[in-house]
């Protein structure tokens, strides 16, 4: 049998507006492409430090132990909750959305009493609502999302919502894998233990680590354990040993991700925070303002909006899917359909990190306007 012969990878030049990944900086891309060093290498161990600084400048925390798990955002949701609970221990997750099913979910096969707290889908809690559950049972951990990738809601409140958790001896774990880089995310000020986000979204780095800070209520917590983490390559008590002082062998760090997320947190730096969630917030109203012009209505409302994913409403009679396809194979764009009770319902549109561009959102309404007037 004579070997399939492949061509050399040459993907179309996507312009990239879905829930993830975003499109990356060709700063970010260059960065990919340095050559590598070994994990323990002294120069590797130099640039791990810059990151872990370059972490908590954008988590906006002093937590010593900040570090990008490697992994997707979904290992940064799963060591953040392997870490901290122990079979019996009474978990409540905030569900607004799928990625609060996936903390229900992930956190049952831990051992922990796992209790829902709902919201039908692209709507938010009211601390008030969570400080009545927490009064019946004594709870190790809090779990929601700060911003619901599946719906486009920001959740208010965090730093209410943290102080009832305390008050009630439960530590909060807030998933911000669509808000951080893109919206204030401030862990210390609001109070948060324990925090994950992803480099895809709005730190446009790929896809491939999970930035995760820890405060020092939560370790010690972890201290704390009675039993092992159940989980051998998320154990923070190991990676604590490999990013810490010691710089013990856990595993090989991806080193070229590692150069592109050091680069990508550069560029946050650079540009500023306030200076970058402005950007994000233009770029989102001028979104809005277009979407409505085409008669689309959004499923939040404009005071839970996330300004980084917006969620408009297919309208009657139009094929979500059609239209997505047309937007891709047409002009390069792509967006995403909703899913579980929204599916067929909206699109979901990302303006993250290098993504969140005026010309970007331009072109994305003309498309829209172009294929909506004249359906196929």
């Amino acid at each position: 049998m004579q070997p399939r012969q492949y061509t050399d990878l040459d993907p179309s030049p996507r312009i990239l507006l879905g829930p993830g990944p975003s499109m990356a900086s060709p700063r970010v891309l260059r960065a990919l492409g340095t050559p590598l060093v070994g994990h323990l290498d002294p120069q590797f161990l130099a640039l791990m430090d810059e990151v872990q600084k370059l972490l908590r400048y954008v988590f906006q925390t002093e937590n010593e132990l900040t570090i990008p798990i490697s992994g997707t955002g979904s290992a940064g949701m799963e060591a953040s909750l392997c870490n901290f609970i122990e079979k019996g221990d009474r978990v409540l997750v905030a569900i607004n959305g799928y990625f609060g099913e996936r903390l229900y979910q992930m956190a049952g096969l831990y051992g922990a009493q796992v209790d829902r707290l709902e919201k039908p889908w692209g709507q938010v809690f009211d601390p008030v609502e969570i400080e009545a559950v927490l009064k019946d049972k004594k709870y190790k951990l809090v779990a929601l999302v700060h911003a619901e990738t599946s719906t486009g809601a920001l959740q208010p409140g965090i730093p209410e919502i943290a102080a009832v958790a305390h008050k009630h001896g439960a530590l909060l774990v807030l998933d911000t894998v669509t808000s951080l880089g893109g919206l204030p995310v401030e862990i210390d000020a609001w109070g948060v233990d324990v925090a994950y986000s992803g480099t895809q979204k709005c730190l446009s780095a790929p896809p491939g680590l999970a930035p995760l800070t820890v405060s020092p209520r939560a370790r010690q917590a972890l201290r704390s354990r009675q039993t092992p983490v159940a989980n051998w390559y998320l154990d923070l008590t190991q990676l604590d040993r490999y990013w810490g002082q010691e710089r013990t062998y856990h595993h090989t760090a991806p080193i070229s991700m590692n150069y592109a997320l050091r680069e990508a947190l550069r560029l946050v730096a650079e540009e500023g925070l306030q200076a970058r969630f402005a950007r994000h917030r233009a770029n989102a109203e001028l979104l809005w303002d277009g979407l409505e012009a085409l008669d689309l209505s959004l499923l939040v409302p404009a005071q839970n909006r996330l300004p980084t994913l917006t969620t408009p409403r297919v309208p009657p009679g139009v094929d979500e899917l059609a239209v997505r396809r047309r937007l891709l194979n047409d002009f390069n764009i792509e967006i995403a359909g909703g899913f579980g009770p929204l599916k067929g319902q909206i699109w979901r549109i990302g303006l993250m990190g290098f993504s969140s561009r005026g010309e970007n959102v331009l072109l994305l309404l003309a498309a829209l306007g172009q294929i909506l007037s004249k359906p196929a």
